[in-house]
């Protein structure tokens, strides 16, 4: 990737050769453009409907973001559901209270 600072430094020079700078300007605007229009088509993402694609896209992996949050929060809820369960059985067995069910 170019940076902006190399261009600046590029346009500077072919300016002090003698090319005018609304040229330069404009010579760098339109590479520009031909460049984004070429890497936009690369992706698949030069038509029309492009736009719509990435709004999609967008809700998509926003819904998938939500699905693995309360996936999360699920998992971790049932790991505490477990061990309090597994607590409250060693505390029975430690108080000797699992005899008391067995009558």
């Amino acid at each position: 990737m170019i940076e902006t600072g190399l261009l600046a430094r590029l346009i500077a020079q072919a300016e002090g050769e003698g090319a005018s700078l609304v040229t330069l300007r404009g010579l760098a605007e339109e590479a520009s453009e031909a460049g984004a229009g070429r890497a936009l088509e690369r992706l698949g993402l030069h038509d029309a409907g492009a736009r719509e694609d990435l709004g999609e896209l967008r809700q998509l992996l926003g819904a998938w973001r939500d699905a693995k949050r309360s996936a999360r929060r699920e998992v971790v809820a049932w790991v505490v559901r477990v061990g309090l369960a597994l607590l409250v059985i060693g505390l029975a067995v430690r108080l000797g209270l699992a005899e008391l069910i067995r009558a």
